[in-house]
């Protein structure tokens, strides 16, 4: 990955408020008894829906935003590429469709032999999930169009009759849900966990600046995929929406994201913009400080919601450390902790207006990755990232339909043969 080579595409996708989405959980079953994971929601807007979204979904391959970067696969060359599908290639299956491992020869994209040439995830859509396919349409679009080195890259897609695949590369650290909330893998150091929001935040400021701005719309810790070096990227685009344009402040839409990480203002009103991705990241940035999950049913109270718990700690120093992992084992600057904890308070932010832009996020976790960054709290005030005040719960709560959350993109993290 490099660069960013190109800009967003405008895309829109009328989404269903009562069919699964593309960011649904996919776990073998016997992984879903985990009553702590996080839910989709899928809630009828409260707002007005935009002129955008009542443009027809495309149906064709022909409909399909042409990019010189992806290669459109024959469902046969994608049938050898995994041994045809067989049930030892299974990585995944989730509401979306089901998670393949397979390899292509990195020069010329065919299928190569087990073991040889580049390992790739590929993600094939059920036939009967039409709500599946907007998604699937979505993302294709966006991530054919989009380049940077902290979204997952696809290399393709395979359209034929009921058939819809997309071919990714392969995410060898799995996600970052994982590595916070799952029995096994190694717990993430202070500096690895800044490093992770790093690259997440470079992802979502990419989009937030492009041309014509993109939100990403389910910012989670299942949708940040791990590189064997730790770097973030973002991955699952099917929500992703085009933000607003001329003098429009916002994208009226119905509501669809993750239980827990939806901004609260997007949840009541389904008015979208840039700032709900920024509630969404304060959320993880929590989930990194905290080890916790932004919702966890095994808890009772308050505690089951990480955002209400936590708030009235982020703002005091002296009681900052009874919301810190406990798998850090006190490994971790103090000040950068609390500049850290500073920065998820503004970020979820009631008044969405008070959050930062992404880009100021990135600019004060950089400062926090510097040798000196645990000591520029003061840098970031300048910004106009001012310290906590007085705290309230959070406003504008609203019932939620209860789905699993993880994309079955994922899914291949929960076996051993994924990692």
């Amino acid at each position: 990955m490099g660069n960013c080579i190109g800009s967003s595409a405008r895309v829109e996708a009328t989404l269903s408020s009562n069919t699964p989405s593309a960011s649904e959980a996919s776990r073998f079953p016997s992984k879903t008894s985990d009553s702590s994971v996080p839910s989709s929601l899928s809630i009828p807007s409260y707002g007005r829906k935009s002129s955008c979204d009542s443009i027809p979904t495309p149906r064709s391959e022909g409909e399909i935003l042409f990019s010189p970067n992806v290669k459109s696969f024959s469902f046969n060359e994608l049938k050898n590429a995994t041994r045809n599908f067989r049930p030892d290639s299974l990585l995944g299956e989730g509401g979306f469709g089901y998670v393949f491992k397979g390899w292509i020869d990195e020069h010329n994209l065919t299928a190569a032999k087990p073991g040889s040439g580049m390992v790739i995830a590929v993600k094939k859509l059920k036939p009967e999930g039409f709500q599946g396919h907007k998604e699937w349409l979505t993302e294709v679009n966006y991530l054919g169009q989009l380049r940077h080195q902290n979204l997952v890259k696809l290399i393709g897609y395979c359209i034929d009759g009921d058939n819809h695949l997309l071919v990714y590369e392969f995410m060898p650290k799995g996600s970052l849900e994982n590595h916070l909330f799952r029995r096994g893998p190694q717990p993430l150091n202070w500096a690895t966990r800044i490093k992770v929001a790093i690259g997440a935040a470079r992802g979502l400021a990419f989009l937030h600046d492009a041309k014509e701005q993109v939100i990403y719309r389910d910012f989670k810790a299942s949708n940040i995929l791990l590189d064997a070096e730790f770097n973030a990227k973002l991955s699952d685009f099917g929500l992703a929406k085009a933000g607003p344009t001329g003098d429009r402040t916002h994208v009226s839409t119905q509501v669809m994201g993750t239980q827990g990480y939806a901004a609260p203002e997007y949840v009541a009103t389904g008015r979208l913009t840039a700032k709900s991705d920024v509630y969404s990241f304060g959320v993880v940035l929590l989930e990194l400080l905290s080890g916790r999950r932004a919702v966890d049913n095994t808890k009772v109270g308050i505690e089951q919601n990480l955002v209400d718990w936590a708030k009235p700690y982020l703002g005091d120093k002296r009681r900052l450390f009874r919301i810190m992992d406990t798998k850090l084992e006190g490994q971790y600057p103090q000040k950068g902790a609390y500049t850290a904890a500073n920065l998820a308070w503004q970020c979820l932010s009631n008044e969405p207006k008070l959050r930062p832009r992404m880009s100021e996020v990135l600019v004060a976790l950089e400062e926090l990755q510097s040798p000196k960054g645990a000591s520029k709290l003061s840098h970031i005030e300048h910004r106009g990232i001012s310290s906590p005040v007085a705290v309230s719960p959070m406003r504008h709560r609203s019932p939620l339909n209860m789905t699993p959350s993880a994309s079955p993109l994922q899914a291949y993290q929960k076996s051993p043969r994924g990692r």
